[in-house]
Order: structure tokens, then C-alpha cells, then sequence
């Protein structure tokens, strides 16, 4: 759910894969004179601050329906800030925060129930400019031909570990961010140094992962290695509106006092989305349910994340993505 004063905005969406079916719920509306964290039968209770939250989503004409649960099981870890210039402009400058909990609760596709007993689950809240967010981007001169960009972003927790790893790399400019929290000693390690390596499915563009290992240097947990293979569907982004409302035209517009659209998605191959009308597509924007493996001093640990990597960049003649940033 996302709020856009300037935009008079609110917007949101549920997105729940059931076998390889991308279920979509995509709503928005007014936001003065309501100031609530609701929006059509999409809500959120903030019952504990940074601890407990309640997630409803109540009858409507997708036939989906939740009732969620979500409890924090680490403090939350706020992010390097994020700030970048195009041509003087500035079109990024934001903060948000990142942290690990577990979901218990019920989802409901159409009279199919499933229960969600202490599910994995993450959360992350930002704030601030972002680009391409409620109007297009204005015209400003000629914009020099774009060279590739590359973002990395991990959520996860094991036995031992918890925390995020964030790397991007676009127009010559690296922004690097992990934290990585100890949770025998609760003794949290900001990440130095990050250097990545992926390979994937297919060699099409936009490219889709199935291994990745972050090589973290810390400066108190000495160098950490995480490797990431996916684990089943991943979250077709635009069925949250990322770019994928009916309209086009993406997250922060106004399109009335209330608006619901919903629809089901193909999700069962690993790069390509099947759409109702029949065709398919390869959305950039994907979030992947991972496996996690943490190596470090103090052994080997497992677990479980959520990374999205967006590779829209060139990769070594063997068909493997190397990056690092400092």
C-alpha cells in the first residue's frame, strides 16, 4: 500500500500464487478527506508498531480474500540512504527500512482455503522521491543512452542470521547495503565491501536468476558468503502495479474515489507470464522465494529469503553475472 499527497493517491495490491496461478488484486483511490490504512477491501492494522500488523483483504470481485497475521522475529534495519541525480535532476531520494517476521493467518481463492502457519515472511517500508511514481517523467533535455543497470535486493534469515543485502548499479553509480545481524549475540555487521555472481534459466533478456552468491566483507563478521537458489514461482511485480494496472500508467495515479481490478496470471514457467488474453510476456520486475545457505567463521547456516535481481546488464562470455561495489 502506498500513500502520494501530491497525488490526492492511495494505492495497493495483493498478489498470492497458488500452484503456478498468479492471483492479482490490484485497488486505489481518493485519499483526502479519508487518512486511513485501507483502500476498497484491502486493509492494514499497524496493532504493535514494528512488531505486529494485521493484513485483510476482504470480499470482492476477484474471489480472493485474506485474513494475515504478520509478527516481527528482528528489529528492523534501515537502509543506507538512497539518493541520484540525472542531469542535474534529482529523481531518487528516499529512505526505508527492512525487517524478517513470520505470517500465520488464511488466504482464500474462490472457496480453495489455505493456511499460512508461521510462514517466512519479510517487510520493507520507504519513503520519499522515487522515479517514475505518479506522472511521467518530465522532459528535461536528451537523456545519453542507457548502459545497462543491475539491482539486487535480499531479504533473509537462516538458524544463525538474519538481515539484507541491496546492491545497484545504474549510470556509473553504485549504492551498496547489508546488515547482517548475529542473532546468538543480537550483534548487528554493516556490509563493506559486495561482490555478486548469478547465473540464469535462459540467455533472453530481461534476464532471470536460478543461483546467486553475495560475498559480504563486514566490519565485524569478517567475510560472509550467501548463496540464494530459487525456490518456485516467483512475484510477477506488475500484478502489485508495478507498470501493471489496466491503464498503463503504474502506481500513484489517480484514477477515481475508488478502483478494483484484478486478473490471473501463468506463472509455471521460470522467466515467462501467461496472460488471459493468451499471450506471454517477460516482466523485469520479478520478487524470487529463495533458498539461502550462510557461510561464515562461525560455520554454515540455512534458511530462507525473497530477493528480487533486476540484470539488465552484460554478462561474462560464460553467460555468468560478476559484479561488485564498495
Amino acid at each position: 500500500m502506498g500513500v502520494y499527497q501530491n497525488m490526492n493517491v492511495v494505492d495497493g495490491g495483493v498478489v498470492a500464487i497458488h500452484g503456478d496461478r498468479q492471483h492479482n488484486v490490484r485497488v486505489s483511490r481518493q485519499l483526502r478527506p479519508v487518512y486511513e490504512t485501507a483502500c476498497g477491501p484491502l486493509r492494514i492494522e499497524v496493532m504493535e508498531p514494528l512488531h505486529r500488523l494485521g493484513l485483510t483483504l476482504a470480499p470482492n470481485d476477484s474471489g480472493v480474500g485474506a485474513e494475515l497475521e504478520w509478527v516481527s522475529t528482528s528489529a528492523p534495519q534501515e537502509e543506507r540512504h538512497h539518493f541520484a541525480r540525472r542531469s542535474g535532476r534529482i529523481i531518487e531520494d528516499y529512505s526505508r527500512y527492512d525487517q524478517i517476521g513470520e505470517m500465520s493467518g488464511w488466504i482464500d481463492f474462490g472457496g480453495t482455503r489455505l493456511d499460512v502457519d508461521s510462514w517466512w515472511s519479510c517487510r520493507d517500508h520507504s519513503w520519499g522521491v522515487r522515479e517514475r511514481v505518479g506522472v511521467p517523467e518530465p522532459d528535461t533535455g536528451p537523456v545519453p543512452p542507457a548502459a545497462g543497470s543491475l539491482f539486487a535486493f535480499l531479504f533473509f534469515s537462516t538458524d544463525g542470521h538474519s538481515g539484507h543485502v541491496q546492491l545497484t548499479r545504474r549510470e556509473g553509480t553504485d549504492h551498496m547495503t547489508a546488515q547482517i545481524v548475529d542473532d546468538t549475540t543480537g550483534v548487528p555487521s554493516i556490509g563493506r565491501h559486495l561482490s555478486l555472481t548469478a547465473t540464469f534459466v535462459d540467455s533472453r533478456r530481461p534476464r532471470r536468476f536460478d543461483r546467486a552468491v553475495f560475498d559480504v566483507t563486514t566490519d565485524a563478521a569478517g567475510p560472509t558468503t550467501i548463496q540464494a537458489d530459487a525456490a518456485g514461482p516467483a512475484v510477477a511485480m506488475p500484478g502489485l502495479g508495478y507498470g501493471g494496472y489496466a491503464d498503463g500508467l503504474g502506481l500513484g495515479v489517480y484514477r477515481g474515489r475508488d478502483h478494483l481490478e484484478h486478473d490471473v496470471w501463468d506463472v509455471s514457467h521460470p522467466a515467462d507470464v501467461g496472460y488471459p488474453d493468451g499471450t506471454a510476456g517477460r516482466p523485469v520486475h520479478r520478487i524470487q522465494p529463495v533458498r539461502v545457505t550462510l557461510r561464515n567463521a562461525r560455520g554454515t547456516s540455512h534458511g530462507a529469503g525473497s530477493l528480487t535481481l533486476i540484470a539488465e546488464v552484460d554478462t561474462e562470455a560464460d553467460g555468468v553475472l560478476r559484479a561488485a561495489t564498495i
